[in-house]
């Protein structure tokens, strides 16, 4: 009988040879242009340079590219590094009902088999979209439950991109489905991640845990399960099973539900602001006041920002610039827009006008909106106004998606300090276009020349 790891498991063997429709594989392309974008940015950051360092004091040859960097190294290296640096800027893109970012641990590992095996771009697009579809599903079919709650509890960042590195892994080496169910097999026993993330105010271990090691770890099971380890054929299933040892509320039948037919690359949002993810509706929330309204900080005597209840914590008076609410809405209000650069400030966070904002913050968890990308920021001013903004559905969710001129925008605006703009737009153009590229030009783009 068919079990819901054969399933998975077959789903991934076929998925290079299946029909894709054409809006899944062109909202793939942009996600991989999303994350190469990131990846190569984020290189420059700490996660980034500390990834390139510990890469450099261990060396391993191999044919995967370091994005940003130049060389290369072994596929498992490549992984984390690629990982940890497309995660390093909080610019990577996100799904909200697993609670996950997936391109930054699947897009990494893809690259990371891809690279010196010769497979067109358009396979790796369809290995890409498979990681979509597995990540996710697992993090649901475990239970939304299990990755919430400030006591502690596993990350569901670190979940989702293990098994969608794996499954896309799978697509990328041609696995049969015997070796799909021995890598998502020992995908279970390399799975790891708790949220003590929280308390890193430097970005590297939550880069770490949300990208590396499950970019890392998902390309370690799939080059296991391709040198013919054997593994539990059923990890998913019986007893004892992964769901049933790590789930809140297991719903098994959810991992397989819509493969296929239903492509979680579509409820995948892309960030238009590169903060972290519940804060963006705040920064937008704070431009449309200066928009609307003009608002000088000057006059700004109080402000209320109300973000969900089930998300409002992760971006509460943080210590990383690109995570504190409360700083980026300063900023943006300040600079009467938002920036890159003043998100990744840390100096400017301490600045007195910054921190005379910051003062007179409340930051209010609305039940209301949990489970949501909602936000709302109220500004009252020395003259008595009380001024509101909400943002129901954030520019670059699946709800307010961006237009492809806008992720072309946004990529070339982390691409180009890094590549030069003739080199960016190259690598937009032939990320953008899958038939006429190869994939061994489009790796010689990803770094510095």
């Amino acid at each position: 009988m068919p079990t819901t790891t054969s399933e998975l498991a077959d789903y991934l063997a076929g998925a290079a040879s299946a029909t894709v429709p054409d809006e899944v594989l062109t909202k793939t392309a942009w996600h991989v242009l999303d994350t190469l974008a990131a990846g190569i940015s984020g290189s420059r950051l700490p996660a980034g340079q500390q990834a390139a360092a510990y890469a450099a004091a261990h060396p391993a040859a191999g044919p995967a590219v370091f994005w940003g960097h130049g060389g290369t190294g072994d596929p498992q290296t490549a992984a984390l590094v690629n990982g940890m640096a497309s995660h390093a800027d909080e610019t990577d893109d996100s799904h909200a009902p697993s609670v996950s970012h997936p391109g930054c641990g699947v897009v990494p590992a893809a690259f990371a088999l891809a690279d010196g095996t010769g497979i067109p771009l358009s396979r790796l697009l369809k290995a890409v979209a498979a990681g979509y579809d597995v990540g996710p599903r697992v993090n649901l079919a475990l239970g939304r439950g299990r990755f919430e709650g400030l006591a502690g509890c596993q990350s569901s960042h670190a979940y989702a991109s293990l098994f969608g590195a794996v499954a896309a892994g799978v697509v990328v080496r041609g696995l049969n489905p015997a070796q799909a169910m021995t890598a998502l097999s020992y995908g279970t026993q390399l799975t790891s991640g708790v949220s003590t993330w929280l308390r890193d105010g430097a970005h590297i271990e939550k880069a770490f845990v949300f990208a590396g090691m499950p970019a890392r770890n998902g390309v370690f099971a799939v080059d296991i399960a391709e040198v013919g380890w054997p593994g539990v054929p059923d990890a998913f299933d019986h007893e004892p099973n992964f769901l049933a040892a790590l789930g809140a509320d297991p719903r098994p039948a959810l991992l397989t539900d819509g493969l296929g037919h239903r492509y979680e690359v579509m409820q995948t949002n892309i960030k238009k602001y590169a903060v972290g993810s519940p804060a963006q509706a705040a920064v937008q929330a704070a431009e449309d006041l200066v928009a609307t309204h003009g608002l000088p900080a000057g006059q700004i005597a109080a402000i209320e920002i109300r973000l969900p209840a089930n998300a409002a914590y992760i971006v509460d008076d943080r210590k990383m610039p690109d995570i504190c609410v409360q700083y980026l809405v300063a900023g943006t209000l300040l600079d009467g827009g938002f920036t890159f650069a003043m998100a990744h400030d840390e100096a400017r966070m301490e600045s007195p006008g910054v921190r005379r904002l910051r003062d007179v913050t409340t930051l209010v968890p609305d039940e209301t909106t949990s489970g949501t990308r909602a936000g709302t920021v109220i500004a009252s001013t020395r003259d008595g106004q009380r001024l509101r903004a909400h943002v129901a559905d954030v520019r670059g969710t699946a709800q307010n998606p961006m237009t492809q001129d806008e992720v072309e925008a946004k990529a070339a605006d982390l691409l180009e300090p890094v590549l030069g703009k003739q080199q960016a737009l190259e690598l937009i153009a032939r990320v953008l276009d899958p038939a006429g590229t190869d994939l061994a030009g489009l790796t010689a783009l990803l770094a510095r020349r």
